[in-house]
């Protein structure tokens, strides 16, 4: 469903790998040389640890934030999704055609009395009747919906401090 590298377990990370992913987190496009600095290695060295990072599946990748609502799509809404028994057996199917549509953010598939959760990105409340009516509800292996409309969203981030630490000491 996706293209992250299967991790069997926590990856073993000493302080300078959680400060490199702590700075990583916050701007992925800092130079080597930069970050480097900011970690206190040299410039080989950082570049080698985030390597080892991307080998191991910490770091699963980088990527541009992007607005939708400067592309054109300000209203976004998060839409669970039950499939019906008989379905179980197209999840992967499922998950992968939700995910190619328009306006799809992310598609989470979800333990519990939901199998997905779908995040989407459209321009105007008819657009996003249109998406559940024809995309989820015309579906046969869909038996439930439940539409959330997003007002606001902020991001989080993985705390890259050990399990435990205090991710904010004073």
């Amino acid at each position: 469903m996706n293209n992250r590298r299967s991790v069997q377990g926590p990856v073993e990370l000493d302080d300078v790998d959680r400060q490199i992913l702590d700075v990583l987190a916050r701007d992925a496009r800092v130079a080597n040389s930069t970050l480097a600095g900011m970690v206190g290695v040299a410039p080989s060295t950082c570049l080698m640890r985030v390597r080892r990072l991307q080998e191991t599946g910490v770091i699963n990748g980088f990527r541009a934030d992007l607005s939708p609502e400067a592309l054109g799509r300000p209203l976004q809404a998060l839409i669970a999704v039950r499939l019906g028994t008989p379905s179980r057996n197209r999840v992967g199917a499922f998950a992968r055609e939700m995910a190619a549509l328009p306006g799809v953010l992310n598609v989470y598939f979800l333990g519990g009395a939901n199998d997905f959760q779908i995040h989407i990105a459209v321009e105007t409340p008819g657009a996003l009747r249109d998406f559940v009516v024809e995309h989820l509800s015309a579906r046969r292996e869909v038996a439930y919906t439940e539409t959330n409309v997003v007002f606001e969203h902020l991001s989080g981030g993985v705390a890259a401090s050990a399990p435990g630490a205090d991710p904010h000491p004073r």
